[in-house]
Protein backbone atom coordinates (compact mmCIF):
# COMPACT_ATOMS: atom_id res chain seq x y z
CA UNK A 1 0.00 0.00 0.00
CA UNK A 2 1.26 3.59 -0.84
CA UNK A 3 2.86 5.81 2.42
CA UNK A 4 0.16 7.58 4.24
CA UNK A 5 -0.36 11.10 2.97
CA UNK A 6 0.80 13.92 4.91
CA UNK A 7 -3.38 15.48 4.27
CA UNK A 8 -5.38 13.06 6.09
CA UNK A 9 -8.22 14.69 4.67
CA UNK A 10 -6.57 13.40 1.62
CA UNK A 11 -6.57 9.94 2.20
CA UNK A 12 -10.12 9.95 2.89
CA UNK A 13 -11.50 11.38 0.09
CA UNK A 14 -8.69 9.20 -2.19
CA UNK A 15 -10.20 5.86 -0.31
CA UNK A 16 -13.94 6.87 -0.45
CA UNK A 17 -13.18 7.49 -4.70
CA UNK A 18 -11.49 4.36 -4.84
CA UNK A 19 -14.04 2.76 -2.67
CA UNK A 20 -16.96 3.76 -4.93
CA UNK A 21 -15.27 2.47 -7.96
CA UNK A 22 -15.08 -0.83 -6.24
CA UNK A 23 -18.30 -0.78 -5.97
CA UNK A 24 -19.35 0.27 -9.06
CA UNK A 25 -17.53 -2.81 -10.22
CA UNK A 26 -18.95 -5.16 -8.39
CA UNK A 27 -22.38 -4.07 -9.08
CA UNK A 28 -21.45 -4.55 -13.05
CA UNK A 29 -20.19 -8.09 -12.01
CA UNK A 30 -23.18 -8.75 -10.55
CA UNK A 31 -25.47 -7.58 -13.55
CA UNK A 32 -23.24 -8.83 -15.81
CA UNK A 33 -23.25 -12.13 -14.18
CA UNK A 34 -27.47 -11.88 -13.80
CA UNK A 35 -27.45 -11.13 -17.53
CA UNK A 36 -25.68 -14.53 -18.17
CA UNK A 37 -27.97 -16.61 -15.81
CA UNK A 38 -30.74 -15.75 -17.22
CA UNK A 39 -29.49 -16.12 -20.66
CA UNK A 40 -28.66 -19.73 -19.38
CA UNK A 41 -31.63 -20.53 -17.29
CA UNK A 42 -33.92 -18.61 -19.43
CA UNK A 43 -35.18 -16.86 -16.77
CA UNK A 44 -36.67 -13.32 -18.11
CA UNK A 45 -36.17 -12.22 -14.29
CA UNK A 46 -33.04 -12.49 -13.68
CA UNK A 47 -32.90 -10.42 -17.40
CA UNK A 48 -35.23 -7.60 -16.03
CA UNK A 49 -33.39 -7.29 -13.03
CA UNK A 50 -29.99 -6.79 -14.45
CA UNK A 51 -31.62 -4.40 -16.97
CA UNK A 52 -33.16 -2.55 -14.28
CA UNK A 53 -29.14 -2.27 -12.17
CA UNK A 54 -27.86 -0.41 -15.17
CA UNK A 55 -29.95 3.16 -13.77
CA UNK A 56 -27.06 2.52 -10.31
CA UNK A 57 -24.38 2.23 -12.17
CA UNK A 58 -24.61 5.07 -14.14
CA UNK A 59 -25.55 7.16 -11.08
CA UNK A 60 -22.21 5.87 -9.41
CA UNK A 61 -20.44 6.99 -12.13
CA UNK A 62 -21.42 10.46 -12.29
CA UNK A 63 -20.53 10.58 -8.84
CA UNK A 64 -17.50 9.07 -9.25
CA UNK A 65 -16.48 12.07 -11.75
CA UNK A 66 -17.96 14.16 -9.23
CA UNK A 67 -15.90 13.50 -6.57
CA UNK A 68 -12.57 13.22 -9.21
CA UNK A 69 -12.93 16.44 -9.59
CA UNK A 70 -13.73 17.80 -6.28
CA UNK A 71 -9.90 16.00 -4.98
CA UNK A 72 -8.19 17.32 -8.08
CA UNK A 73 -9.58 20.93 -7.25
CA UNK A 74 -9.20 20.97 -3.67
CA UNK A 75 -5.51 19.00 -3.00
CA UNK A 76 -4.30 19.25 -6.35
CA UNK A 77 -2.29 16.28 -6.00
CA UNK A 78 0.71 15.43 -7.81
CA UNK A 79 2.98 12.37 -9.54
CA UNK A 80 1.38 9.12 -7.52
CA UNK A 81 -1.30 10.95 -5.82
CA UNK A 82 -2.53 12.35 -9.52
CA UNK A 83 -2.02 9.01 -11.24
CA UNK A 84 -4.25 7.43 -8.72
CA UNK A 85 -6.98 9.85 -8.70
CA UNK A 86 -7.10 10.14 -12.51
CA UNK A 87 -6.71 5.91 -12.65
CA UNK A 88 -10.08 6.27 -10.55
CA UNK A 89 -11.82 8.38 -12.66
CA UNK A 90 -10.62 6.94 -15.97
CA UNK A 91 -11.91 3.33 -14.35
CA UNK A 92 -15.58 4.41 -13.86
CA UNK A 93 -16.39 4.51 -17.72
CA UNK A 94 -15.29 1.45 -18.60
CA UNK A 95 -16.94 -0.59 -15.87
CA UNK A 96 -20.03 1.68 -16.86
CA UNK A 97 -19.77 -0.02 -20.23
CA UNK A 98 -19.46 -3.24 -19.28
CA UNK A 99 -22.96 -2.84 -17.88
CA UNK A 100 -23.96 -1.64 -20.67
CA UNK A 101 -22.57 -4.61 -22.60
CA UNK A 102 -24.59 -6.84 -19.48
CA UNK A 103 -27.89 -4.56 -20.56
CA UNK A 104 -27.62 -6.09 -24.07
CA UNK A 105 -27.02 -9.09 -23.35
CA UNK A 106 -30.29 -9.58 -20.99
CA UNK A 107 -31.95 -8.10 -23.49
CA UNK A 108 -31.40 -10.02 -26.07
CA UNK A 109 -31.76 -13.14 -23.85
CA UNK A 110 -34.84 -12.12 -23.12
CA UNK A 111 -35.81 -12.50 -27.18
CA UNK A 112 -33.96 -16.55 -26.99
CA UNK A 113 -36.46 -16.87 -24.23
CA UNK A 114 -39.54 -16.56 -26.28
CA UNK A 115 -38.44 -19.47 -28.67
CA UNK A 116 -37.31 -22.96 -28.15
CA UNK A 117 -33.98 -23.24 -26.54
CA UNK A 118 -30.86 -23.34 -28.63
CA UNK A 119 -28.36 -26.44 -27.66
CA UNK A 120 -25.50 -23.89 -29.16
CA UNK A 121 -26.16 -21.02 -26.40
CA UNK A 122 -23.34 -23.52 -24.46
CA UNK A 123 -20.76 -21.59 -26.90
CA UNK A 124 -21.28 -18.53 -24.63
CA UNK A 125 -19.99 -20.57 -21.17
CA UNK A 126 -16.95 -20.21 -21.84
CA UNK A 127 -16.25 -17.05 -23.41
CA UNK A 128 -18.71 -15.59 -19.97
CA UNK A 129 -15.97 -17.21 -17.78
CA UNK A 130 -13.09 -15.93 -19.59
CA UNK A 131 -14.71 -12.04 -19.57
CA UNK A 132 -15.42 -12.18 -16.06
CA UNK A 133 -12.70 -13.22 -14.91
CA UNK A 134 -10.59 -10.63 -16.81
CA UNK A 135 -13.21 -8.21 -15.15
CA UNK A 136 -12.34 -9.55 -11.74
CA UNK A 137 -9.05 -9.42 -12.22
CA UNK A 138 -8.22 -6.30 -13.66
CA UNK A 139 -10.19 -4.25 -10.64
CA UNK A 140 -8.54 -6.88 -8.43
CA UNK A 141 -5.37 -5.56 -9.75
CA UNK A 142 -6.69 -1.51 -9.29
CA UNK A 143 -7.68 -2.46 -5.52
CA UNK A 144 -4.15 -3.91 -5.06
CA UNK A 145 -2.19 -2.13 -7.09
CA UNK A 146 -1.15 -5.28 -8.29
CA UNK A 147 1.06 -4.51 -11.44
CA UNK A 148 1.41 -8.21 -12.24
CA UNK A 149 -1.54 -8.97 -12.73
CA UNK A 150 -3.05 -6.48 -14.81
CA UNK A 151 -0.52 -7.17 -17.06
CA UNK A 152 -1.71 -10.51 -17.29
CA UNK A 153 -5.28 -9.46 -18.30
CA UNK A 154 -3.79 -7.32 -21.23
CA UNK A 155 -2.35 -10.58 -22.62
CA UNK A 156 -5.50 -12.37 -21.89
CA UNK A 157 -7.43 -10.31 -24.47
CA UNK A 158 -5.93 -11.87 -27.36
CA UNK A 159 -7.75 -15.26 -26.03
CA UNK A 160 -11.02 -13.82 -25.57
CA UNK A 161 -10.96 -12.53 -29.09
CA UNK A 162 -10.41 -15.96 -30.29
CA UNK A 163 -12.72 -17.54 -28.57
CA UNK A 164 -15.46 -14.92 -29.86
CA UNK A 165 -13.87 -15.51 -33.40
CA UNK A 166 -14.64 -19.30 -32.98
CA UNK A 167 -17.52 -18.82 -31.95
CA UNK A 168 -19.02 -16.70 -34.85
CA UNK A 169 -17.63 -18.94 -37.21
CA UNK A 170 -19.79 -22.30 -35.38
CA UNK A 171 -23.38 -20.25 -35.01
CA UNK A 172 -22.82 -18.51 -38.63
CA UNK A 173 -22.16 -22.28 -40.00
CA UNK A 174 -25.35 -23.12 -38.03
CA UNK A 175 -27.15 -20.54 -39.98
CA UNK A 176 -26.80 -22.40 -42.70
CA UNK A 177 -27.77 -25.50 -41.80
CA UNK A 178 -30.79 -24.55 -39.84
CA UNK A 179 -31.79 -21.39 -41.69
CA UNK A 180 -35.41 -21.02 -39.69
CA UNK A 181 -33.51 -20.66 -36.16
CA UNK A 182 -31.95 -17.44 -37.96
CA UNK A 183 -32.34 -14.56 -35.67
CA UNK A 184 -31.58 -17.07 -32.30
CA UNK A 185 -28.19 -18.06 -34.00
CA UNK A 186 -27.44 -14.14 -34.45
CA UNK A 187 -28.51 -12.82 -31.12
CA UNK A 188 -26.42 -15.17 -29.81
CA UNK A 189 -23.22 -13.73 -31.94
CA UNK A 190 -24.11 -10.36 -30.82
CA UNK A 191 -24.06 -11.84 -27.07
CA UNK A 192 -20.48 -13.32 -28.14
CA UNK A 193 -19.28 -10.03 -29.58
CA UNK A 194 -20.77 -8.40 -25.88
CA UNK A 195 -18.50 -11.01 -24.08
CA UNK A 196 -15.64 -10.04 -26.16
CA UNK A 197 -16.10 -6.11 -25.45
CA UNK A 198 -16.21 -7.18 -21.92
CA UNK A 199 -12.75 -8.33 -22.05
CA UNK A 200 -11.49 -4.96 -23.96
CA UNK A 201 -13.16 -3.24 -21.29
CA UNK A 202 -11.36 -5.38 -18.32
CA UNK A 203 -8.20 -4.49 -20.14
CA UNK A 204 -8.36 -0.66 -20.35
CA UNK A 205 -8.99 -0.77 -16.52
CA UNK A 206 -6.16 -3.68 -16.35
CA UNK A 207 -3.93 -0.94 -18.37
CA UNK A 208 -4.85 2.02 -16.19
CA UNK A 209 -4.26 0.04 -13.12
CA UNK A 210 -0.55 -0.32 -14.10
CA UNK A 211 -0.30 3.54 -15.06
CA UNK A 212 -1.51 4.08 -11.85
CA UNK A 213 0.74 1.87 -9.41
CA UNK A 214 3.87 2.00 -11.71
CA UNK A 215 3.74 5.27 -13.65
CA UNK A 216 4.13 3.00 -17.05
CA UNK A 217 1.95 3.36 -19.88
CA UNK A 218 1.22 -0.70 -21.80
CA UNK A 219 -1.08 0.36 -23.92
CA UNK A 220 -0.73 -0.80 -27.59
CA UNK A 221 2.84 -2.67 -26.72
CA UNK A 222 2.00 -5.70 -27.89
CA UNK A 223 1.14 -4.10 -31.41
CA UNK A 224 3.94 -2.02 -31.33
CA UNK A 225 6.32 -5.28 -30.77
CA UNK A 226 4.59 -7.12 -34.02
CA UNK A 227 5.33 -4.06 -36.51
Amino acid sequence: MPPKHILGTFDEALSSLRNNVLMMAGLAERTLDRAVKGLLQRDDNLCTTAIADDEEIDQLEKQIDKEGVDVLLRFQPVASDLRRVVAAMKLSPNIERIADQATNIARRARKLNRHPPLPEVEIIVPIQAHAMAMFKDSTDAFARENVDLGRAVVARDKDLDHMNKMANRRLTDRMAQDPKQLRGYLNLIFISRSLERVGDHATNIAEDAVYAAAAEDIRHQTVATAT
